[in-house]
């Protein structure tokens, strides 16, 4: 017997950690079980010999665990097949408080020539695992039968023990069963379910089969009785052969529902983990992802690696079809998708901080041999080795994505992009390796782009990587910040999600090129700058004009633009400051404060407004200004041209209702409506009074109808 007197191993160390793990029972480590109170370390040294002494396991080959409830006088029976123990095994080890078998046992292994680096990681070192039991229990029972002696029955209720032999003979063959005679507050662990869910959570994976008595329903066959074989109405002397048909056919048997019971194994999934990747095939990976994860489709990839160095560790990670509708609602709470063994031993699935939030939808499974078990999860949880496994599991996480074919990917994309486009906001190190990841709309191809594949398609005298961020492709088609750039030949990556601009806002370069935000100041495209400081020149009285007197109070500056190619204007945004989708944004995030200080700061700042000199308003617009500054027909084109630009360039117009009016203004001069000439009010009597009179005719008419 391994471990806790069967509770918690059965021969080689064996650990079982179902009920251990319920009841706060310390769990120990796969195939170097160490045991509490003096009985695991000496249950290792016996299954040693027993390794090279097949007779040691003669009594019976099974080494199993097996558990059954009694809920009539409330105990929990656990027994396994180990190699149990003596009489004196049970006096010196269960009946000596703080006696540590693993002590002992190290103690004589490390005086020995060789040590085994794995036995020196088992736990229980003060020999009081054992008495976690009376916790849960009034009284514990332990029957045990060793090979060389007689089986025994040792009983104690925490105050007193008592060891007698037992009267029944050798009924266990070899090993020790546990009995709990449990507390009234702890029966629901006599509930079948609660059982196999602790096995299911804490022992899933452990070599050993460990079984449970439980009942199922089974629909039987079973035989009807005389009374109840249907009657048979007599028939003539010339029917007696028909009659002779119907018994023979008359069934003799019954379909019944009957409770059967047996035992059921709980750990029949194996950890192919453990194994090598290459020894697995795929079939069984995606067998094992849907009973880890219930989840009853394919995973869409998966990566299987053993990591060594200064922490050694086995893990298997899976990115699932698809993710849960409210996973960006629950985005940064505790999630069970990744568990966390220790040596095949289930530890906890309840790390905060074992992957990183936007890569949480990962599920997976981490086995490590070099973490402590002897503490408690919240001190685990800060070892400084999980800090390395985290990031050796990100790396082979974003490894796995990146060699994911072209198929597979645009699903993942599909699934996973926001998470991805998060990753590079929150996390700097790994920034390099997630921008690889990015997929954008673009100007030139009509699936989403890499940029990697952008770089590759840039021209020898293009120095950026040019995007603009809007709601929607077709609209970012039609902006004004494109027009000259795609005229130039270059490429544009259209950014349509929420997040993109903030992501890209992230990155300072890609491969030695940096980004270029074409809906802010800092575009140049001009080839002759001769051509460009002329122009700038000839215009310097209009833009002048514009800045210093008719927007004075919307603009920052005026100046000459070499981006625009059909627009007469755009309102760009600072390098620093935000475009017309930022502010879009902002004003629609419900949770920011409407009178945040930044907040208010960044809608406040003024843009500057770009002008196209050769726009055919631009021009006539200049002459007007040469020919008469104060010209107020002007400033009415300059103020409409400023609010025009303001809704193309992305903006919300703050003037909504000053702007219609002038919209108005402009139609009424269009149309030749004089624009003194007010709405008509006298007539509305009239008409309403017609409307009455016409009522009043089809009322007579309809009357005179039935009349007839």
């Amino acid at each position: 017997m391994g471990g806790w007197c069967g509770i918690r191993g059965v021969c080689v160390g064996l650990p079982w950690t179902g009920v251990a793990g319920r009841w706060g029972i310390t769990v120990p480590a796969e195939g170097v079980d160490g045991g509490t109170c003096g009985v695991g370390a000496q249950s290792i040294l016996r299954t040693l010999l027993a390794l090279s002494n097949s007779n040691l396991l003669d009594a019976t080959n099974e080494l199993s665990i097996r558990i059954k409830v009694n809920k009539e006088s409330g105990m929990l029976h656990i027994t396994d097949t180990g190699i149990g123990m003596t009489r004196e095994d049970l006096v010196r080890n269960l009946g000596t408080i703080a006696k540590s078998g693993t002590a002992e046992f190290l103690s004589n292994l490390n005086s020995g020539d060789g040590q085994d680096k794995n036995m020196n990681d088992m736990i229980g070192q003060f020999g009081v695992g054992f008495y976690s039991a009376f916790l849960v229990a009034d009284k514990v029972l332990v029957t045990t039968k060793h090979n060389d002696d007689k089986q025994y029955i040792w009983e104690s209720d925490a105050n007193s023990f008592s060891i007698v032999e037992d009267p029944r003979g050798p009924t266990l063959k070899r090993g020790t069963q546990i009995s709990l005679q449990l507390k009234e507050e702890a029966m629901d662990n006599l509930e079948i379910n609660t059982l196999r869910n602790l096995v299911k959570k804490y022992s899933q994976f452990i070599n050993f089969p460990i079984y449970l008595w439980s009942s199922k329903t089974e629909t039987v066959d079973e035989p009807i009785e005389e009374d109840e074989q249907p009657e048979i109405e007599e028939k003539s002397e010339d029917d007696d052969a028909a009659v002779e048909d119907a018994k023979e056919e008359t069934p003799k048997t019954k379909k019944v529902d009957k409770t059967v019971w047996d035992w059921e194994i709980l750990n029949n999934h194996k950890p192919i983990w453990t194994r090598k990747p290459d020894d697995v095939e795929e079939n069984e990976y995606n067998e094992f992802y849907k009973a880890l994860t219930k989840d009853a489709k394919d995973p869409l990839s998966y990566t299987h690696f053993n990591a060594e160095g200064e922490v050694s560790f086995k893990s298997l990670l899976y990115v699932p079809s698809a993710q849960p509708s409210d996973t960006f609602n629950k985005y940064g709470t505790v999630t069970d998708n990744i568990k966390l063994y220790v040596r095949r031993v289930f530890i906890t699935d309840e790390f905060t901080d074992l992957l990183p939030k936007y890569l949480s939808f990962l599920q997976g499974i981490v086995d490590s041999d070099d973490l402590p078990l002897n503490v408690s999860r919240e001190v685990l949880q800060q070892h400084k080795l999980l800090k390395i496994i985290k990031k050796k599991l990100i790396r082979k996480a974003l490894d796995m994505l990146k060699k994911l074919d072209a198929e597979s990917y645009k699903k993942f994309w599909a699934e996973y992009s926001t998470n991805i486009k998060l990753g590079i906001i929150e996390d700097p190190s790994n920034r390099a390796r997630l921008a690889k990841l990015l997929r954008f709309q673009s100007s030139v191809e009509e699936t989403p782009t890499s940029l990697a594949d952008y770089v590759k398609r840039m021209s020898e005298k293009q120095e950026h990587i040019y995007y603009i961020a809007g709601s929607s492709k077709a609209e970012l088609e039609r902006s004004p910040f494109v027009e000259g750039i795609i005229r130039k030949g270059y490429e544009v990556l259209y950014l349509i999600e929420a997040v993109d601009e903030y992501t890209l806002s992230a990155i300072p370069e890609f491969e030695g090129k940096k980004f270029q935000n074409v809906a802010k100041e800092g575009v140049s495209l001009s080839e002759n700058k001769e051509k460009a400081e002329e122009l700038k020149v000839q215009f310097d009285p209009l833009t002048k004009w514009l800045g210093e007197n008719a927007l004075k109070d919307q603009i920052s500056k005026a100046v000459v633009s070499d981006r625009l190619a059909e627009s007469p204007c755009a309102l760009v945004a600072g390098m620093f400051g935000w475009t017309g989708n930022m502010e879009r944004l902002a004003l629609s995030n419900a949770h920011q404060k409407a009178d945040d200080p930044q907040r208010e700061f960044y809608l406040k700042q003024r843009k500057s407004l770009e002008i196209n000199p050769r726009h055919p308003l631009m021009k006539d617009l200049l002459r007007r200004v040469k020919d008469d500054p104060d010209d107020q027909k002007a400033k009415d084109i300059a103020v409409m041209l400023f609010r025009t630009a303001t809704l193309r360039s992305g903006f919300m117009l703050q003037e909504s209702a000053d702007f219609a009016e002038s919209v108005e203004v402009l139609m009424r001069q269009s149309l030749g409506i004089p624009l003194d000439e007010k709405v008509n009010y006298d007539d509305e009597e009239s008409v309403g009074d017609q409307q009455i009179d016409e009522e009043e005719e089809d009322k007579e008419e309809s009357l005179e109808h039935e009349e007839l």
